[in-house]
């Protein structure tokens, strides 16, 4: 398949639900401009703990926050590499000029190479 995919997985205080999609909205023109063909944002609508591991377990979810679900996708691996590199460097997308409204800490991701398509 032609094309990579970032993914995310966070915690986001659910009271900062509107700073963060505005954030999210900033942050995606910035990936976009640098080569990202689509940035997808999802609100956690139906998230269960769980008994051994689960997407709040892993991100440390307070009971005030809302699980996050996030992926990008890229042209290539490569396409990924170079425009993420591009965009940290991005003034826009600094803490002093855009500051995430999380906790960048207990944030997950990886780079994923799609095997299924259908």
């Amino acid at each position: 398949m032609s094309y990579y995919v970032q993914g995310f997985v966070l915690a986001v205080p659910t009271a900062n639900k509107d700073a963060f999609i505005q954030h999210a909205r900033d942050a995606a023109k910035v990936f976009k401009e640098h080569g990202a063909i689509k940035c997808v944002e999802c609100w956690g609508d139906d998230v269960p703990d769980g008994e051994v591991t689960s997407f709040p377990m892993a991100v440390k979810k307070a009971p005030d926050e809302t699980v996050v679900f996030s992926w990008m996708i890229w042209p290539s691996k490569q396409a990924f590499e170079a425009g993420m590199a591009k965009a940290m460097e991005d003034p826009r997308l600094q803490q002093d000029t855009n500051p995430m409204p999380f906790d960048g800490k207990r944030l997950i991701y990886g780079g994923f190479a799609p095997v299924v398509d259908e």
